[in-house]
């Protein structure tokens, strides 16, 4: 039993594998209009409906009536299984929910793909779509969005999934001056 194993450790002169993550591509925000203007219909609902919630390209182009209710999106069918609620603004509801029931759009993965590489053909190779994904949640932080409201809106089950994006969270790092314990020094040295 490894419980049981008394002695060095004959791993302890092996180097952990450095693994580079893959770059997190995201649109600029002027990226945004270029791409809404070269789509249309359920392809242009899907892009807006993913850049407004971070939902996935499956849970937005397999959305139904009933899973908008009030202002607020029920994603059912997530990756980890567990259903998430996303508020979502009074026009893009009424732009999105033409029916009460159903499937509410067939959106085309190919046409959405090539308007992306057209506005950012600089992609890393995959991440076309999912960049919709990416792109919510770095603005989310940029403009000043909380990582563990981040969290829960994406579905990831820890935080380390979505501290990849803490680095956009505007001066982050002063978070560190203000609120430490002598973050008011002139207390403890008159």
């Amino acid at each position: 039993d490894v419980e049981e194993f008394v002695g060095d450790n004959p791993f302890h002169e092996i180097r952990k594998l450095t693994i580079n993550q893959p770059e997190m591509a995201y649109l600029a925000h002027d990226d945004i209009p270029r791409l809404t203007a070269l789509l249309s219909g359920d392809n242009l609902k899907a892009v807006l409906l993913s850049l407004a919630t971070g939902g996935r390209w499956g849970e937005v182009a397999n959305i139904k009536g009933e899973h908008i209710i009030g202002g607020k999106v029920i994603f059912m069918e997530t990756k980890n299984g567990s259903r998430r609620v996303i508020p979502i603004a009074k026009d893009l509801e009424s732009l999105i929910k033409v029916k009460a029931t159903g499937r509410l759009m067939n959106p085309s993965y190919a046409i959405v793909r090539s308007a992306i590489r057209t506005v950012r053909p600089d992609l890393p190779v995959g991440q076309s779509v999912h960049v919709l994904r990416h792109t919510f949640a770095t603005h989310f932080m940029i403009n000043g969005g909380n990582i563990i409201t981040l969290q829960r809106i994406l579905g990831h089950s820890t935080i380390q999934q979505t501290m990849t994006y803490a680095h956009f969270a505007p001066d982050y790092l002063q978070d560190a001056v203000r609120f430490n314990p002598v973050a008011e020094l002139s207390r403890f040295c008159p």
